[in-house]
């Protein structure tokens, strides 16, 4: 499969993926019976079940040895106060890391966007070893693509690393990795991607996850859903192999891969161990 260089970038992604999931309740199941100890775990949140969900998935989760990565939707925190009772508690459960996205929520209290959540964790003392932000290598449908850059170069003194949003374009990764690096984000970058996704369980799931939630995603995401769905549409394997020149490029800094299961969670990882044993092979 292709060179030697390939092989050895597209391994060493795989080898350091995290799985993201949704606060379910089957959720915890899965990730136990299928989710090796070394993948971290990311919790989404959702705006319909409300934070605890998220945090008390990623607890559960963390009782049972895995890294957990909760994300904390600025637009759901109400304010400095409840961001010290969060902190406190995913400390106190040993979670070190956090992923902080703006949200899609209406905001609840004082912080509109994810940068103003992070200046308070830095007068808090920066009291998580990693803080992730997010990165949108396609275009955001209310943000300017030259206003999502410069918010990462905003965000740099405040996090640790960036999370691609999905694309399934690598000449749009390729030129989007280039002009963030270019602008002086030089923070390491997960590079997000969907795992193996069933037609019929993709948008049962969408229907878990809230009602008017689901009619927002399936609005915004029409055409990932058509893309992932369609007979010999989007293949990870196919989308990494053409991305592996840019992601084995020194200056990509990409150490990772943040993979958006739709808790197909099973699926997932079998196709990850199955990449790997072609690559290894």
């Amino acid at each position: 499969m292709r060179n030697q260089a390939v092989r050895r970038t597209l391994v060493r992604l795989l080898e350091h993926a995290r799985y993201e999931v949704l606060p379910t309740p089957s959720a915890e199941a899965k990730v136990i019976e299928h989710v090796p100890l070394d993948i971290a775990v990311t919790v989404t949140a959702s705006p319909s079940k409300g934070l605890p969900a998220t945090l008390e998935l990623a607890e559960r989760l963390a009782t049972r040895g895995y890294v957990t990565v909760p994300h904390l939707a600025a637009r759901m925190v109400s304010g400095r106060s409840e961001l010290v009772e969060i902190s406190e508690r995913l400390k106190a459960a040993g979670i070190t890391r956090v992923f902080v996205p703006g949200g899609d929520a209406d905001p609840v209290g004082d912080y509109a966007d994810a940068l103003a959540l992070l200046e308070d964790l830095a007068v808090m003392g920066h009291p998580f070893e990693q803080v992730g932000v997010t990165g949108y290598p396609e275009s955001h449908p209310t943000i300017h693509d030259d206003l999502t850059v410069q918010a990462m170069w905003d965000k740099r003194r405040y996090a640790t690393h960036v999370v691609s949003n999905l694309s399934f374009d690598p000449a749009v990764i390729r030129v989007w990795i280039q002009r963030m690096r270019s602008r002086g984000v030089t923070m390491p970058l997960l590079l997000g991607m969907p795992g193996p996704v069933d037609r019929t369980k993709l948008l049962s799931m969408a229907t878990k996850i809230g009602v008017g939630e689901s009619t927002r995603f399936l609005a915004k995401n029409k055409g990932t859903f058509a893309r992932l769905a369609a007979p010999g549409g989007f293949t990870g394997e196919r989308f990494l192999l053409k991305c592996a020149p840019t992601l084995s490029e020194p200056t990509s800094l990409v150490e990772g891969l943040h993979v958006f299961t739709f808790n197909q969670i099973e699926e997932t990882e079998a196709w990850r161990q199955g990449l790997l044993s072609r690559l290894r092979s």
